[in-house]
């Protein structure tokens, strides 16, 4: 199994159509992401005549109760950005210092959104297989591309990966894999992280960078997903989970994403080994063995802990003795009411 190079993690917020259709919700989700600790935040581009078919686009929507027209084709229409609204919300992600991105499905979208130089585009697991499109992806932008892998056999993954490979100068090195189960929301059985570690054993070394989008309930699983190589995490972002809408029900609100954005930087810092065998808090110095009921045990050497409640008293590892010690001179009253013998191998009291 491959070693993982862990990198400091980055968070997508994936707004999606989650904006309703409604330019100004657009901006406050992106503020809101930012807020939330956010690295980029991304929407989706559809030309919906171009991607469904004559009788798609004049279907009912599939659940009318999220519908926002008569058809599934005026639905996808009404969710619709204008190229200069993208345009637009860029430079306010520019303006708060917020990445801006978006999704593309067909080949008309992804031109007007090149035409915007973002520093990412992203492919979803539908459009993973639209060569044409990738090209234009490929040979006509400069920025990376990221793409999902739901609904993607193995065989398939190799493609995309050595379509890339085969273009011109670096367009390798500017794909980034997304590990992906597409459902929405993904019941955790279903979400086979394990994938995501085959995936990063299988092209780590020959893409820019693995990630994983999640479709799930909750915020656990991405922080495993990242022990697993997944340096991007993209997850769907809404401000209130009960807005009509497909998307809202698997998405993270502000204070998930914020928790999130949190939990994964603090997860990042962990992931180094012991810069010397024993840390300050662990320190041992000459066991003494001494009675105590908060009082101070003799002959020993002031503790160099910085963690201790009192540098008077040392609680030693993880803080174990604050069950039994209170500081000396202090007012809280000690665990201990009566007086027995503990060994202090652990525990420093200063003269």
């Amino acid at each position: 199994m491959t070693r993982i190079d862990f990198k400091q993690p980055h968070v997508m917020a994936e707004i999606g159509c989650n904006h309703m259709g409604e330019f100004e919700t657009a901006k406050e989700l992106l503020t809101l992401a930012k807020e939330a600790g956010a690295s980029v935040g991304k929407f989706q581009k559809r030309c919906p005549k171009e991607l469904l078919t004559p009788e798609q686009y004049a279907a009912p929507h599939p659940n009318p109760r999220n519908a926002y027209g008569d058809t599934y084709g005026a639905h996808r229409e009404y969710l619709e950005l204008t190229v200069d609204q993208h345009r637009e919300l860029k430079k306010h992600c520019e303006e708060i210092g917020l990445g801006y991105s978006c999704s593309v499905w067909d080949v008309t979208s992804a031109k007007e959104i090149v035409s915007l130089n973002p520093i990412l585009i992203k492919v979803g697991s539908p459009s993973n297989q639209h060569w044409e499109m990738q090209k234009v992806l490929r040979d006509e932008y400069g920025g990376d591309i990221h793409i999902s892998t739901g609904m993607t056999t193995k065989e398939e993954v190799e493609k995309i990966v050595t379509f890339w490979e085969e273009g011109a100068g670096d367009a390798k090195n500017r794909l980034v894999l997304y590990n992906c189960t597409s459902g929405y929301p993904v019941p955790f059985e279903d979400v086979c992280l394990l994938e995501l570690r085959e995936l990063y054993d299988k092209y780590h070394a020959r893409v820019k960078a693995i990630g994983f989008s999640g479709h799930h309930l909750g915020i656990a699983v991405d922080v495993a997903a990242y022990a697993m190589g997944a340096q991007w995490n993209e997850r769907h972002f809404t401000k209130d989970r009960t807005w009509k809408g497909t998307d809202h029900a698997a998405s993270l609100e502000p204070a998930g994403l914020t928790k999130l954005c949190r939990d994964l930087q603090a997860t990042w810092k962990c992931m180094t080994p012991k810069a010397s065998e024993i840390f300050a808090c662990g320190w041992r110095g000459p066991s003494v063995r001494g009675t105590l009921r908060g009082t101070r045990v003799g002959g020993v050497s002031p503790c160099p802990c910085t963690l201790c409640v009192d540098r008077r008293v040392c609680v030693g590892l993880v803080c174990a003795t604050r069950l039994f010690l209170s500081p000396i001179g202090s007012k809280r009253p000690t665990a201990l009411s009566r007086r027995v013998e503990i060994p202090v191998s652990m525990t420093r009291l200063s003269q």
